[in-house]
Formats: structure tokens, sequence, C-alpha cells
């Protein structure tokens, strides 16, 4: 599976890199430079800096493409009508990605920033949320959800006792007593208050 990943990023680089040969080629032939415009250097620096907070379109139309500035974002992101561009647009994007990308070191680290702020602050709530947060983002707590059908209601004193020496014998290891000592000094104290 990685190799056919792989080929396809090779094919995929390697029909960019015709898209960009040819255009170049055909830039020189008609006598245009191989190089961006202001307007399409605007375009991609917009679109690349506001992801997800304007279209496209916008985009294109606040670069100043103000006739049809959908149509102009559309070959603009093309490949083969605009390859500089898209190669442009990929290295803003791979430079974004480098400067504001998450790895485990650096979350781990703007948690704790944001714990350390919120604790000079006084504000508990947020640094404890911090805390938390970064504690599950290092595996430190485990979300579990547990199921329980059947009633206890239904069950016979003697069937609650070896339920609950049960549940102390399976939790001795975070319960620091057994199951005969606890069980022991529950009937012993419920037998004395009756």
């Amino acid at each position: 599976m990685g190799n056919t990943k792989d080929l396809i990023h090779v094919v995929s680089r390697l029909q960019s890199l015709i898209c960009t040969i040819s255009y170049g080629i055909s830039q020189v032939i008609m006598g245009l430079p191989a190089k961006l415009t202001e307007r399409q250097m605007k375009f991609a620096e917009l679109l690349v800096y506001n992801e997800g907070r304007k279209s496209a379109g916008e985009c294109a139309f606040e670069a100043g493409y103000t006739t049809r500035p959908r149509q102009a974002a559309s070959e603009l992101r093309s490949a083969k009508y605009s390859p500089l561009v898209v190669k442009y647009i990929g290295e803003l994007r791979s430079e974004v990605q480098e400067k504001y990308g998450i790895d485990f070191q650096r979350h781990l680290g703007e948690l704790s920033k944001l714990r350390d702020g919120a604790v000079k602050k006084g504000a508990w709530a947020a640094a404890i949320n911090a805390e938390v947060a970064r504690g599950k983002a290092g595996g430190l707590y485990v979300d579990q959800k547990l199921v329980m059908t059947g009633s206890l209601d239904k069950l016979s004193e003697e069937e609650l006792q070896e339920k609950m020496k049960q549940i102390l014998e399976d939790h001795k290891n975070i319960i620091n007593v057994t199951a005969e000592e606890d069980i022991t000094s529950e009937l012993v104290s419920s037998e004395a208050s009756e």
C-alpha cells in the first residue's frame, strides 16, 4: 500500500512538473515572462492565509480579479492553466504548515504556556483544563464507559455480599482494603445499628 502511495505521489509530482515546463515554454514562445504577476501572488497569499475564512472567489476579487472572480479563482488553482500559481500556493501552504503545524511536543508546550498564563492570572479553572488537556494528549487519561444491565434490587443479601467481594477483589490495586475486611466491617456496623 505504501508503494502505491509513493507511486501516486511521484506521478502527481511529474504531472505538476510537466505542466510547469509546458507553461514556461508557452510563456517564452508567447513572449510573456515566466513568473507570477502581483495579482497572482496576492491571490495565492489571500487564499492560503485566509483558509476557511474566505472563499477562493472572494480572494480572487480582493486580489483584483473583479470580473468573474470565481472563474478566475478556479483557473488560478488549476495546474493546467496556472502551474506557477499552484506551485506558489503549495509553497505557501507548506510554510504555514511548518510554522503553525501541530506535533506532540509543540502541542504539550503550548498547553503548558496556557496553563502557566492561567495560573498567573488566577484563572484556576482554565489552568486545570489546560493541564487535563495536556494529560489527555500525553495518554494519561483513558475515557471508559461502562454500560450496566440488570438490577441490584433483585439480588439476595448473599448475592450482594459476593458481588461486593468480587468488586473489591477486582479493584484491590486501587482500593486499600481487602474484600473480607471491608464486608466484615460493613456487616458489623449494620448489625449494630439494627
